[in-house]
């Protein structure tokens, strides 16, 4: 079998474990996961976010640890006076990755490659649109094609983005992944090849890290870009050491075989905190975690059900005895750090004699037979799927509800749950910019028909017309007003039971410096260095 430059799991322990100068040259992240492809715009999950992160840029970013939006790839940007118009005077002297897949830019990066990277993803007859599945959810289900006129280069180094109103999170929303850009001359390069599918495979970026191999399922290597144009990458090497189990991640970091480790257990915490060759680190997360019902399917087509299954489920045990005090009872879609939480909302109380009399009374016959999804892979806002699925089954039975556990492996349970096979489903979300309208797309409906996110397959027009208004304003009071009423709607529809808000908490080695911690729940290491 020929073998791949890629590192092995044993060859990564090995280089880790000795005592060479690489040590301090090469800093590993053990990643709970394998990433799909490394093209962000195809992708939904932070998995394949991160594992592309190191290679790419977007026009506008988040400065590292905030969500405040800084110059990225544009190193300025201009709003016409009505707010529809706005002008980017792109950065110059920017080279793309070289090397990567034998390409050698013969040029440095231009609007050329700006305009190609959007056109992927709104031109049916793009020569990529197809490529890898051909799509693109985040720009679709956040209304990009609505939002946007036209973008037009007026020379090598201006864009011109013309909105068909104007849009409050607009500059937010390009700093987010799926607005990464491209090299268009790399495309072109495959293209003629006859290659086109290596694209989404081999990334070429401007990235502060070029990438070097991925052994599937084992390890993604990159090496720093010594002309990167921003903040340098502190070490010469990253290395993803892909590590499902969070008990093996834990065990890597304590052992030095890796840096820095994502979503521990809750119940190793504690003696996480007491070793002194670790840091813990932890925030209030931006994220929810959420059992969809499909409202497609009976009997989940009835509001009357959905608000019985509400009142079924025990969230204070599973934040009590799952969480063990790293996450709070969710009554809301977004969390109450969040602007425009309303807290006014009640919450359905927990008793299972009035879910049984309603479920009755909705005409439901008992004892009724359901799908429960459980995530197959750890997330920042659910330490345990599996567990709290157990005990949603548990609570279901006392209501008359018999409850089948069904996973999948994590790309085909979100390609399955996206196109609505499952009855319900549980699923999360952490969010991409910091502003309410990335959590409430996720319930939103283009013409009446759910987004790829909308796993409850949920419409209402009401909720819609809110979303839509609340875009076009300036005026955050008035938004915010226009989000409470949304979160009123959600909470009577009930299409989900909003489960939890974790505080996520990440933990790495003592002798990692630089590191800051992003409320938009991703990694990034640029200006990490190892002492």
């Amino acid at each position: 079998m020929k073998r791949t430059h890629a590192l092995t799991g044993l060859a990564v322990l090995l280089t880790l474990a000795s005592p060479s100068a690489l040590m301090a040259k090469t800093f590993v992240y053990c990643s709970e996961g394998s990433p799909e492809n490394f093209t962000p715009a195809i992708n939904t999950t932070g998995t394949s976010f991160d594992a592309a992160r190191p290679v790419y840029d977007q026009l506008v970013q988040f400065q590292r640890g905030t969500t405040k939006v800084e110059p990225g790839l544009a190193e300025s940007w201009a709003f016409s006076d009505d707010g529809k118009t706005i002008t980017f005077k792109l950065r110059k002297g920017v080279a793309f990755h070289s090397g990567v897949n034998n390409f050698k830019p013969t040029r440095d990066f231009n609007a050329d490659d700006v305009i190609w990277s959007f056109e992927r993803q709104s031109r049916p007859d793009h020569p990529y649109s197809k490529v890898s599945g051909g799509k693109y959810d985040y720009f679709n289900d956040m209304d990009m094609p609505k939002l946007i006129e036209s973008m037009t280069k007026t020379d090598d180094y201006t864009i011109v983005l013309k909105l068909k109103a104007p849009t409050a999170p607009i500059l937010a929303n390009l700093a987010m992944d799926f607005a990464t850009i491209h090299s268009k001359e790399y495309a072109d390069m495959l293209e003629k090849a006859g290659k086109k599918e290596q694209f989404d495979q081999i990334p070429v970026g401007t990235g502060p890290f070029s990438f070097v191999a991925y052994q599937k399922d084992a390890v993604i290597r990159y090496k720093a870009n010594p002309s990167y144009w921003g903040e340098k990458a502190g070490v010469d090497d990253l290395v993803y050491a892909i590590t499902p189990d969070p008990t093996a991640r834990y065990a890597k970091t304590k052992a030095g075989e890796c840096h820095f480790m994502m979503a521990p257990r809750p119940a190793d915490l504690a003696e996480m905190s007491k070793d002194k060759a670790l840091k813990v680190l932890s925030q209030p997360g931006l994220n929810i975690a959420y059992w969809a019902m499909n409202t497609q399917k009976p009997p989940f087509d009835k509001k009357e059900v959905r608000q019985a299954m509400n009142m079924a489920i025990d969230k204070a045990a599973i934040i009590r005895d799952v969480y063990l005090g790293t996450g709070q009872v969710a009554k809301n879609l977004i969390p109450p750090t969040m602007w425009s939480y309303n807290d006014a909302v009640k919450d359905y109380p927990y008793d299972p004699a009035k879910a049984k009399e309603m479920l009755e009374k909705a005409g439901v016959k008992l004892p009724l037979e359901i799908d429960l999804w459980y995530m197959p892979v750890q997330r920042p806002y659910n330490p345990n799927a599996k567990r709290i699925a157990e005990m949603m089954q548990a609570d279901l039975a006392k209501v008359g509800v018999t409850a089948k556990l069904v996973t999948y492996e994590w790309g085909e349970y979100r390609k399955r749950a996206q196109a609505g096979e499952a009855l319900t489903v549980q699923l999360g979300w952490t969010g991409d910019n910091g502003d309410p309208d990335n959590f409430f797309f996720l319930r939103g409906c283009q013409d009446g028909k759910a987004g790829a996110q909308n796993l409850p397959k949920w419409c209402n027009a009401e909720f819609d017309s809110i979303l839509a208004k609340a875009k076009q304003l300036s005026d955050q009071a008035e938004r915010a007003k226009l989000y409470e009423r949304a979160q009123v709607i959600l909470k009577d529809e009930a299409p989900d039971l909003t489960l939890a808000h974790s505080v996520v908490y990440e933990v790495m080695r003592a002798e990692v410096e630089g590191y800051k911690q992003t409320p938009l729940g991703g990694h990034h290491f640029k200006g990490v260095t190892v002492k």
